[in-house]
């Protein structure tokens, strides 16, 4: 019976026989929703086409699977960081510390050249932009799948590399940044 339920349609769970209700959720609700569910804070990066690195904040970001090690990031559909991970067919996900705020910030503005403002350098692999001064963490990734989901690409990543260092990551939640203090 759930088979012919729509996507869009929900079922609740309560005592008795289900019933269907559709509901339309406000995009600032949404928003408050998510926001209350703090996360760390990435910056994936990539080479564009002209050979120009590209970046963008990224706190939609989540492990798949270990085998093989896979990982997903979203960005949204108008992205340059999106188009040059999709004429490049690779990425690398920068885990930033507890000091990578104003980095973090700069990759999330509209800023012309983000990479003006921080250090980096190639990855050994694939050449793509590490965040070295303010990543504790970068993992090289191929695409492994590219699907749309409004106006957001989700992007799926086989970890081809990784470069990990000991430090406390940025966190971001209640639209503010924070970090791990336990």
């Amino acid at each position: 019976m759930a088979a012919d339920v729509e996507s869009s349609d929900e079922i609740l769970a309560a005592p008795g026989p289900r019933r269907r209700v559709r509901r339309h959720v406000a995009a600032d609700d949404y928003r408050l929703l998510m926001s209350s569910f703090p996360t760390g804070v990435a910056v994936v990066t990539s080479i564009g086409a002209d050979t120009s690195p590209r970046g963008a904040t990224c706190s939609s970001l989540s492990s798949v699977t270990l085998a093989p090690p896979t990982l997903l990031v979203c960005l949204t559909t108008r992205s340059s960081t999106l188009e040059a991970i999709r004429a490049r067919g690779c990425f690398a996900v920068n885990l930033l510390h507890a000091r990578a705020r104003r980095t973090a910030e700069v990759f999330a503005s509209p800023v012309d050249d983000r990479f003006a403002h921080v250090r980096w350098q190639p990855t050994a692999a694939e050449g793509l932009p590490w965040l070295v001064a303010d990543a504790l963490a970068v993992a090289e990734c191929t695409v492994a799948g590219l699907f749309p989901i409004g106006d957001h690409m989700v992007v799926i990543g086989e970890v081809t590399a990784v470069e990990i260092s000991s430090d406390v990551p940025l966190l971001y939640g209640m639209r503010q940044f924070s970090v791990w203090t336990g």
